[in-house]
């Protein structure tokens, strides 16, 4: 099989901590797999700046120019067909990619790239001017949230642009069934973080304080904001149950296929792949309308953000129109966000710049 360098510079598909993008970095080499190529991690070098300290994005840019020779100096006898880089942005952009790839006079594609000017200035200005050098080096930037897109084109690389969706396993199909006759059981599987995650917690528990009718909420996530996420549940602690974090799929999918509504505001989501599991397992979503719902979820229901009445409305519904919506996410799954479809894709963009 034709050889493909890999790298992700935010972390490596086989980093101990779980999080979503290593579960797409691992998606990624499935998919590319599936493509007929054969990615190797080439690097676990980390260029992640998250206090926009100017010292450590020094510190990275030396210690990335040592690996970048290294790697330089292991590829050169036997070079991979092209260079392959998962999410490039101002906080860790990819430091080798477009140095290995000159010298090697390789092809150079980046997933999820990501653009800001505002971080042209700032703590993060160092690293956000390297992120865009990246970005201008790449022969194709496979853009996958729509927030990102009008940054990347307005920066003058719209003719390099693939749109590639957010995509999982979907694994086997779930025989729809109606959520009528029985207690409505409702999911939540995320993270417990401050800033948006917490905020997304806030206004689910504000629907919920609101939704009528007999409900259980089961909650997946554990995380530093557990304590301030268990105090805005305090209301409605005989309805909501904290199952702690999983990092077994196969588990969490019985989850899931055992809920009747996957319910996530999603605030500030970039892809929402909590989204796509869920619908993967049959299970209908209802979420928050914003960028990354409309691409992810969009076979859910999504109510105006911050609209406690209008999310308890859609979770109502939901419950209503369970089976058809069940039945709308998977197939939604299948045409567009499985991996075979993002195989398709990057098998064409690579055979594009490989010649």
């Amino acid at each position: 099989m034709t050889q493909i360098a890999f790298y992700a510079p935010m972390k490596p598909p086989d980093h101990a901590v779980p999080s979503g993008d290593r579960l797409i970095a691992r998606l990624t080499l499935e998919a590319l797999g599936r493509a007929g190529y054969a990615p190797e991690t080439v690097s676990r070098l980390r260029t992640i700046d998250t206090e926009g300290s100017e010292a450590a994005q020094a510190r990275l840019e030396r210690e990335a120019g040592e690996e970048a020779a290294r790697l330089i100096a292991r590829l050169r006898a036997r070079p991979p067909a092209a260079w392959f880089t998962y999410h490039c942005h101002y906080k860790a952009p990819d430091l080798l990619g477009p140095a290995v790839a000159a010298a090697l006079g390789l092809p150079y594609l980046v997933s999820e790239p990501s653009t800001s000017p505002r971080r042209r200035t700032g703590a993060w200005a160092r690293f956000a001017r390297a992120s865009d050098a990246a970005l201008a080096a790449a022969d194709r930037l496979l853009w996958t949230t729509a927030r990102d897109r009008p940054a990347l084109e307005a920066a003058g690389w719209g003719r390099k642009l693939v749109a590639l969706p957010p995509f999982l396993d979907p694994g086997p199909r779930v025989p729809p069934r109606s959520a009528a006759g029985r207690r409505l059981g409702l999911l939540t599987v995320a993270m417990m973080r401050h800033g948006d995650k917490l905020e997304s917690y806030r206004r689910l528990a504000a629907a919920l304080a609101v939704l009528e009718g007999e409900w259980r909420l089961t909650v997946i996530g554990d995380g530093p904001a557990r304590a301030e996420v268990e105090a805005l549940f305090a209301p409605l602690r005989a309805r909501v149950a904290f199952g702690g974090a999983s990092d077994d799929p196969a588990a969490l999918r019985g989850i899931m296929e055992g809920a009747d509504l996957f319910v996530w505001p999603g605030v500030g989501e970039g892809v929402g792949m909590a989204w796509l599991e869920a619908q993967a397992a049959g299970l209908p979503v209802v979420a928050e309308d914003g960028p990354a719902a409309r691409e992810t979820a969009a076979a859910g229901l999504l109510a105006p953000p911050g609209d406690p009445a209008a999310m308890a409305a859609a979770i109502r519904r939901g419950a209503a129109e369970r089976e058809t919506l069940s039945a709308e996410a998977r197939a939604a799954i299948e045409a567009r966000h499985s991996l075979d479809a993002a195989a398709e894709t990057l098998g064409r963009t690579i055979r594009e710049v490989t010649g």
